[in-house]
């Protein structure tokens, strides 16, 4: 089975055509082993793509095996990946078909293996602030919907802070299908700096739908300007909250492609 590696700022997707792909009910197990990083490959997830006349449709599925509706990072890694194989300039676009909807991502630049993208991510839902009551205490945070389920606690920024409150929300009883965590800090009206626990994941070095929520919790509530730039450890993303939705510029790009040869 031909695997592709790809990543966006360290956030690592492992690409796999659908028509080479096993049946759906074994693509857990498959990914599991997949994202292994002492047995496997390494990612973060497994996408498994059907390309299409303008881009390719995809299906995404967490290193734990579990399902996710998109991934920012991980449609600008597809859409890397079908950029390069169908030699699309700067001033191109592609279409990635998603379970939370189609998003168009327009190619700004090309520099050697790295592909930036301006990708339009749709408008935030259900937008909300809450409390919720954990074992560490009680925190504040703004829940939303960026086609993903998000968790967003404005403040300090830590890494025991990540494992001691971003942990246990995103497995809170308050989120039945779990969710995305974000803490974050308001460093300046364009710019806030976040860590990530990614659902289905963990720690993550970036996200593209975790930078846009954390955008969204800023401008509406940290005194963000609506043109922000999202600083996670793996580098910097910017996030536009328009009238007509969000869009997220960063790059990515295709490292490695080969055969898997293990199991299952």
């Amino acid at each position: 089975m031909n695997v592709v590696k790809a990543h966006a700022y360290g956030n690592e997707f492992l690409l796999i055509a659908a028509e080479d792909a096993p049946a759906p009910e074994r693509r857990s197990a498959l990914t599991r082993s997949l994202c292994d990083r002492h047995r496997g490959v390494g990612a973060d997830g497994v996408i498994f793509y059907r390309p299409a006349a303008d881009g390719a449709a995809m299906d995404l599925v967490n290193a734990d095996g579990s399902y996710s509706e998109v991934s920012g990072n991980g449609v600008r890694c597809l859409a890397a990946l079908m950029a390069q194989r169908r030699n699309v300039l700067p001033g191109g676009s592609l279409a990635i078909e998603t379970d939370a909807g189609r998003k168009r991502l327009d190619l700004l630049s090309v520099e050697g293996a790295r592909l930036t993208f301006r990708a339009a991510m749709g408008r935030p839902e259900d937008v909300n602030r809450r409390t919720i009551v954990l074992e560490a205490g009680t925190v504040e945070a703004v829940t939303l919907r960026v086609g993903n389920p998000q968790c967003v606690v404005l403040g300090e920024v830590s890494h025991e802070r990540l494992h001691s409150i971003a942990g246990p929300l995103a497995v809170h009883p308050s989120f039945p299908a779990g969710t995305n965590v974000e803490l974050a800090a308001v460093e300046s009206p364009e710019r806030v700096r976040i860590l990530i626990w990614e659902r289905g994941v963990g720690p993550t070095e970036a996200s593209g739908t975790g930078a846009c929520a954390a955008a969204v919790a800023a401008i509406a509530y940290g005194g963000a300007e609506r043109d922000v730039q999202v600083v996670a450890p793996g580098g910097t993303q910017r996030v536009e909250w328009r009238e007509d939705g969000l869009y997220l510029t960063g790059w990515a790009e295709v490292v490695f492609e080969g055969r898997w040869r293990g199991g299952p």
